[in-house]
């Protein structure tokens, strides 16, 4: 003690000790909340990602569909076409 007080010396020896327990366990208090937040920031990224990949996929997907769609509908109208004009059905200009 660094001056004499009416308090017992174990008393305010131990209310020190426990003081500095608490000032000692700061930084890995600290620490500990900081690992947590960046573990959980960086679940939300993975999570994030994950996530846009299925969408990527999904709209992928949709692109080939209507992509073949397309393709199938094109033949059918040509087909359609030649065989209204050899059986006359309707008038063709050559522009169409």
């Amino acid at each position: 003690m660094a001056f004499p007080t009416a308090v017992n010396d174990q008393i305010t020896d131990s209310v020190s000790q426990a003081n500095l327990k608490v000032l000692g366990d700061a930084p890995a208090m600290g620490l500990g909340s900081l690992f947590v937040a960046t573990s959980q920031a960086l679940s939300n990224a993975a999570h994030n990602a994950t996530f846009a990949q299925q969408q990527a996929v999904t709209t992928s997907q949709t692109v080939n569909v209507q992509g073949l769609s397309t393709l199938y509908s094109i033949d059918t109208a040509s087909t359609g076409v030649s065989t209204g004009m050899i059986l006359g059905l309707g008038t063709y200009s050559k522009g169409q």
